[in-house]
């Protein structure tokens, strides 16, 4: 079959659309062609090294397919069932071997793009908005990157739980799209210091949270948003990781709170995974949330769409289509 490998880190050029042996499920485990891939910026981390991985490499950790083959002994699944997964190592590829209990069926009235489209950044939108930082009406939260895959999906998730949200996009054509999401107030952040705009309307009292996907860009000035004991929720760094600092900085602000957040720990069990992505499902289905696919390239051009999304070219979902 075929897949994108990478066999050193670097820039985009090491995605090499290579031929590597047909996968074999073994017990536990199912074989899926795949419909479709995501796109997602851990992808890059671990492209470039940022993120170390032993190599060579078949990258993409979410996708959408049928299931081929299941191994000996195996129950829960069968041939022919629609499925989706994230956090399984190798989706760039025409075929997945995966662990049947991290598999999810796709409801037959959802698309499978649809399902491998979310899978990732519709969990993350979840656990963000529902657990790290439990939205309600009271609260007031600060998006970054709002036309984004993760973005539009948690704008409209932080908007049905009541929410006031602020966003920040980069062009006015992705601010159009924040703003269509639900955003209350959107900031062009090339045009203006977004930490001056949010100020203007929340004055001293502040946001309860600060949702970072960016980074060393917008970190510190995020902060410095927060009400007392308020909480930053660092889940990305498009723009390069946080240097290391001073936590006296989080006495001084008001005792304030940071996490580190990760989609793993927050779907480690069966349990946790398939209540999550029910209601994740429920909320697509119902048409209260609405999936947004950008872009989708033939697998063999996994490099373009890289280029595409680092160079924050990208709104909605990135899908690589086998």
């Amino acid at each position: 079959m075929q897949a994108i490998q990478v066999s050193e880190t670097g820039g985009s050029e090491v995605l090499a659309y290579v031929d590597v042996p047909d996968p074999t499920a073994g017990p536990g485990q199912a074989r899926v062609e795949l419909e479709a891939s995501g796109v997602n910026f851990i992808d890059v981390y671990q492209r470039t090294g940022l993120y170390p991985m032993p190599l060579p490499l078949v990258l993409g950790q979410e996708g959408a397919g049928v299931v081929q083959e299941v191994g000996p002994g195996t129950e829960g699944v069968a041939v022919g069932d629609r499925v989706a997964f994230t956090s399984i190592l190798g989706a760039y590829a025409e075929q997945i071997i995966a662990p049947v209990e991290r598999l999810v069926a796709v409801p037959d009235d959802m698309d499978l793009k649809t399902a491998g489209a979310i899978m990732l950044q519709g969990l993350t939108a979840h656990y963000l908005s529902h657990d790290t930082y439990p939205l309600g009406p009271d609260s007031s939260c600060l998006i970054h990157a709002g036309a984004g895959g993760v973005g539009q999906l948690f704008i409209q998730m932080a908007k049905r739980l009541g929410a006031t949200v602020f966003a920040t996009a980069g062009t006015a054509e992705k601010a159009e799209l924040a703003g269509a999401a639900g955003a209350d107030h959107v900031i062009l952040y090339r045009e203006s210091d977004f930490a001056e705009e949010v100020r203007s309307v929340v004055g001293e009292r502040g946001l309860d949270v600060v949702y970072d996907s960016v980074g060393m860009d917008t970190f510190d000035r995020g902060l410095e948003l927060l009400r007392p004991r308020g909480l930053m929720a660092l889940f990305g760094q498009a723009s390069g990781p946080v240097p290391p600092f001073d936590l006296s900085r989080l006495g001084r602000g008001g005792s304030l709170y940071v996490t580190r957040p990760t989609l793993g720990n927050y779907i480690a069990t069966r349990e946790d995974l398939g209540r999550r992505t029910a209601d994740l499902f429920g909320l697509v289905r119902s048409g209260e949330v609405k999936v947004r696919i950008g872009a989708t390239y033939p697998l063999a051009e996994a490099s373009s769409a890289h280029d595409a999304l680092e160079g924050r070219l990208t709104t909605g979902k990135v899908l690589l289509i086998p």
